[in-house]
């Protein structure tokens, strides 16, 4: 990763990004391109602002689940967190093509011109589009805590396998939450999952990995501190 990417922290304006990622930003708002018998990961989120932690997940999961690929959605908004401190789409998409930095991870934000925002919409839309390919849900342990109170979280369990990446101080609450209650008769052991995405739906597993203390909540913390985003 250039020393661009690793200092990328919400510094630019919004007419720098433009002039520099313009045609970059224009191409990640359309759906990326899927062929038949690709397995592809989707790591949702509002990405405010994107780091470290995000690829790094993104890596092992290429590698583990033997991925074709990785899409960054990049959401335009969460329907179940307090939006007002949510940077301009077009910061965070320029922020994700920079931290992303590999040739196997797309970001894309096309749920900014379709009329839901929510998950399950998000999968039916892609499952209907490209019905040959098998997608997998990526997501962290901070959100299976708390994936019950998410619109149609039991369709999207059996819509597509779902990978829950380990988070620090978040395995205990994500193991012992609703849907991990609920879903524990189709829990798979994260031994051997290269054909994971593959399996039969639903099906989900834990995938522990070596944890990092990046958050996007910790840096919007820090610019809270150090001076204000600039728009």
């Amino acid at each position: 990763m250039n020393q661009k990417s690793k200092n990328t922290e919400a510094t630019e304006t919004a007419s720098e990004i433009a002039s520099r990622t313009g045609a970059s930003i224009s191409g990640a708002i359309k759906v990326p391109m899927a062929q038949a018998d690709m397995a592809i990961g989707l790591l949702g989120g509002s990405f405010n602002p994107p780091h470290g932690g995000h690829r790094h997940i993104s890596v092992l999961a290429l590698r583990r689940l033997g991925l074709s690929r990785v899409w960054w959605l990049v959401s335009p908004g969460n329907p179940l967190k307090d939006n007002s401190e949510l940077w301009p789409l077009e910061i965070r998409l320029s922020q994700c093509l920079d931290v992303s930095d590999h040739p196997r991870i797309d970001v894309t934000a096309f749920e900014r011109d379709r009329a839901s925002v929510y998950t399950i919409d998000t999968i039916r839309y892609l499952q209907e589009r490209f019905p040959e390919t098998r997608f997998v849900w990526l997501m962290g342990a901070d959100n299976l805590a708390q994936f019950h109170e998410w619109r149609s979280w039991k369709e999207i369990f059996e819509s597509l396998p779902v990978v829950v990446v380990d988070r620090p101080s978040f395995r205990y609450r994500a193991l012992s939450s609703q849907a991990a209650h609920y879903y524990d008769w189709c829990y798979l052991e994260s031994a051997n999952l290269k054909d994971f995405a593959f399996l039969q739906p639903p099906v989900w597993t834990f995938m522990t990995i070596p944890l990092s203390d990046k958050s996007s909540t910790a840096i919007r913390e820090k610019h809270r501190k150090t001076g204000p985003l600039k728009r």
